[in-house]
């Protein structure tokens, strides 16, 4: 997952779980955009960050310090 963020900042959760589901085949672990919305801020802040893309209504994320991430 953090390979797929790295490669696509400004990705979004929906984003995430079809390259999880489709790519890395791992269809059956019940993995959502709501998980991943989880999983991202408690296990890889240190590492990823979100952002507001208030044209689409979702949050997208990046790797801290990239060029794409807004300065908070």
């Amino acid at each position: 997952m953090v390979r797929f963020v790295l490669a696509n900042p400004g990705c979004s959760a929906q984003s995430i779980v079809a390259e999880l589901a489709n790519d890395r085949a791992m269809r059956n672990h019940g993995l959502t955009p709501r998980k991943i919305g989880f999983f991202i801020p408690r296990y890889l802040a240190d590492r990823l960050t979100w952002w507001q893309d208030h044209g689409a209504g979702r949050r997208v994320y990046g790797e801290i310090g990239h060029d794409v991430v807004p300065k908070r």
